[in-house]
């Protein structure tokens, strides 16, 4: 795995989980993850030609 992806994912993972408590019900949350998760996925490209990594 690209270690670009791994740190990227990993920082936006802990950051969710930074505020999940307060986040309410499982399902919120769940939904929540995934709205990040594309969002993480969609901004990774841009980020990477950016920062041309």
């Amino acid at each position: 795995m690209d270690m670009t992806a791994l740190i990227f994912y990993a920082c936006v993972c802990a950051l969710l989980s930074f505020f999940a408590p307060q986040m309410g019900r499982p399902w919120k949350r769940l939904a929540i993850g995934a709205v990040v998760g594309v969002a993480a996925a969609a901004l990774l490209p841009v980020l990477r030609d950016t920062l041309a990594l």
